[in-house]
């Protein structure tokens, strides 16, 4: 705003310049004059430019600007209060009020309306002029005081409320953030450690079972025992893989081939369960598999995995089908299963409440790497197909060239 003023006072001073020179005093009276248009033209230019720079420097001295008042008063005096200098005047309190508040607003508006009356009783033929004449400008010269006054309390208290609600919004970016994390890591703990961690309790309960049991089966008991070894290990093997999840940013020399560990995931997964389970790769693009960051994998990964487990411990599937392939731009993902499938009437909302976070986790999952899911039967008869398409232009990482 205060840039704005001074622009002002540019092109009035400009436009008053001639004037004031024309009726200066021939010898040092024009020097007089000129050195005035010139000070105050350069003074209001450097401001108007960079008020960034000195607009501070004007702030904490007031004196600075009752000099530039009495040089603009030489030229008010030279040029006559009935050119447009006299509205390079009334910019004074407006100034003022802006930069030192009402105190300020009422000296420069009382200095300025005292030099506009001298100047209108001093000029010749100043008796010719009309007391309503004479009293407009020093009263135009109090509004703008009072103006910039009221200005800068606005300001002022915008600013205050501008800091308040920044300090809000960060204060909501943190909670949410922390929230975020703590979803996340539920997430993370639902999905993987927690379910293998469950599993290692049945494989023990069936491992006690048999050590117990008056027919003994030695080939049973080690079967067991090694049920139970492995999933400890994939136990401590997935805690490590969180760990070292949550302490690493996404690295591009780390991508992940997804297609390549979805079809390991898959053989893996009827390794452990017996439930067969089947990986086609699918989509229009024979080129090489896309490489992902690790973030984005992992949620994928993590997503087709829940799906074939959700299959085995509650779907009573038979059979699991997994597909996987890039059409296009898009990276689509299927696991359908020949299940059960889900009630007709079930939501998000209905899962969440009633503590079953596995879809729940898919979703947000799927949300937090800009991929689309879709969780129902598709186009398949009965069971349950989970489709995720990951959009690749945004996340596919180039493959390092060999030399």
């Amino acid at each position: 705003m205060c840039r704005q003023v001074f622009g002002f006072r540019l092109a009035m001073i400009a436009l008053a310049a001639p004037a004031a020179l024309l009726n200066a005093g021939p010898g040092l009276g024009v020097r007089l004059v000129g050195a005035a248009v010139v000070v105050t033209f350069m003074t209001s230019y450097v401001l108007f430019r960079d008020w960034e720079r000195f607009g501070p420097l004007l702030l904490r001295h007031p004196t600075l600007l009752a000099a530039d008042t009495l040089l603009a008063s030489l030229l008010l005096v030279s040029a006559g209060p009935d050119t447009t200098l006299a509205y390079v005047s009334v910019c004074t309190p407006l100034l003022a009020g802006i930069l030192y508040g009402w105190r300020g607003a009422a000296v420069f508006a009382s200095a300025q309306s005292l030099i506009l009356l001298l100047v209108h009783a001093t000029l010749e033929g100043g008796s010719h002029i009309g007391p309503a004449e004479r009293l407009l400008l020093p009263g135009i010269c109090v509004i703008t005081g009072a103006w910039g006054s009221t200005l800068r309390n606005l300001m002022l208290r915008f600013g205050t409320a501008t800091q308040a609600l920044a300090a809000v919004k960060a204060r909501l970016a943190v909670t949410e953030a922390v929230g975020a994390e703590r979803a996340r890591l539920a997430r993370e703990m639902h999905d993987s450690v927690a379910k293998t961690l469950h599993g290692v309790a049945l494989a023990a309960d069936g491992l006690a079972h048999l050590a117990g049991s008056a027919d003994m089966d030695p080939a049973r008991v080690r079967q067991q025992a090694d049920l139970v070894s492995r999933a400890a290990r994939r136990a401590a093997a997935e805690s490590r893989e969180l760990l070292a999840d949550l302490r690493r940013e996404s690295d591009p020399a780390h991508a992940t081939d997804v297609l390549t560990e979805l079809a390991a995931r898959t053989a893996d997964f009827t390794a452990r369960t017996a439930l067969p389970a089947t990986y086609h790769r699918t989509g229009t693009d024979a080129g090489p598999p896309p490489l992902l960051p690790p973030a984005v994998a992992r949620q994928l990964l993590t997503i087709a995995t829940e799906a074939m487990e959700n299959a085995h411990r509650h779907a009573a599937a038979t059979h699991v089908d997994v597909r996987a392939g890039v059409d296009g731009d898009l990276l689509r993902i299927s696991v359908h299963d020949d299940g059960r499938g889900l009630p007709p009437d079930t939501t998000l909302e209905h899962l969440r409440r009633s503590g079953h976070f596995g879809l729940v986790g898919m979703v947000e999952r799927a949300t937090s790497v800009g991929a689309r899911i879709d969780i129902g039967r598709g186009g398949h008869p009965r069971g349950t197909e989970i489709l995720v398409e990951l959009p690749l232009a945004a996340v596919t990482l180039t493959p390092p060239t060999t030399p």
